[in-house]
C-alpha cells in the first residue's frame, strides 16, 4: 500500500512544484527541476544525511521520468488546477504521512537511534516543500501555515512507539497513516496551527 501512496505522493508533489515554478515565470527547465526537487528532494536530503548510498531515486529511474513528466504535464493543464485544489490537499496530506513513515523505515534499517529516526522521517516528509520554496524565493510554507511539520513529528513518534511495542508492521503502518492523515485534514479544515513567533526589535527600542 505504501508504495502506491508513495507514487501518488511524488506525482502530486511534482505538480505542486511545477505550479510554484509557474508563479515565478520559470522556463521548461526550471519547471522540470523544481518538480523533481519537490517530489524527491526530501528523500535525497535524508539519504545524504544518513550516509545511505546510493541515493534511493538513482536506483529507480522511473521516478525521475514520472516526476519530470508530471511537472511538464502540469503546464498543459494548469488552467484546470484550481478546480482540483481540495483533491491536491488530500493527496499532499497522504504524501506527507507516507514520506514520514518511509523515512523512519530507512533510518531504522540503518540502525540509527530513535531521535535520528524521527528526524529522518520529518526530513523526508517536509524537505521537498522546503527546497521548492527556497528555489522559488519564498518562506517555506510547511513552517508557516496549518499544522504540517508537526503532523510529521507526531506520525514518526506514533510509528516508532507502536513498533517498539511489537505491533504488527502492517497494522502499525495503517494506524500511523490514518492518524497522520486525519490530523492533517483536521488542521486544514479548521486552520489549526502552532503559535507564531514574531520578533520585531523596534518594538522594544527606546
Amino acid at each position: 500500500m505504501l508504495t502506491y501512496v508513495y507514487v501518488i505522493a511524488i506525482t502530486t508533489e511534482a505538480m505542486s512544484g511545477a505550479l510554484a515554478a509557474g508563479r515565478r515565470n520559470m522556463d521548461l527547465f526550471g519547471v522540470a527541476l523544481i518538480a523533481f526537487l519537490t517530489a524527491l528532494g526530501g528523500g535525497t536530503v535524508r539519504d545524504i544525511l544518513l550516509g545511505n548510498y546510493p541515493v534511493s531515486w538513482t536506483q529507480h529511474p522511473s521516478y525521475i521520468y514520472l516526476t519530470i513528466s508530471a511537472g511538464l504535464i502540469t503546464m498543459l493543464i494548469a488552467r484546470f488546477m484550481k478546480h482540483l485544489h481540495q483533491l491536491f490537499l488530500v493527496l499532499d496530506a497522504m504524501g506527507l504521512v507516507a514520506f514520514t513513515i518511509i523515512g523512519c523505515n530507512v533510518a531504522l534499517q540503518l540502525g540509527y537511534p530513535t531521535v535520528v529516526v524521527v528526524m529522518a522521517g520529518i526530513t523526508t516528509g517536509i524537505f521537498g516543500g522546503i527546497l521548492r520554496d527556497i528555489m522559488c524565493n519564498r518562506t517555506p510554507q510547511v513552517l508557516r501555515h496549518e499544522l504540517y511539520a508537526s503532523v510529521s513529528l507526531i506520525v514518526a513518534l506514533l510509528y516508532l512507539g507502536l513498533d517498539e511495542r511489537g505491533v504488527n508492521h502492517d497494522i502499525n503502518m495503517l494506524a500511523s497513516f490514518s492518524v497522520g492523515l486525519l490530523l492533517r485534514l483536521v488542521a486544514i479544515r479548521w486552520q489549526c496551527s502552532l503559535p507564531v513567533f514574531s520578533y520585531a526589535p523596534e518594538r522594544w527600542s527606546d
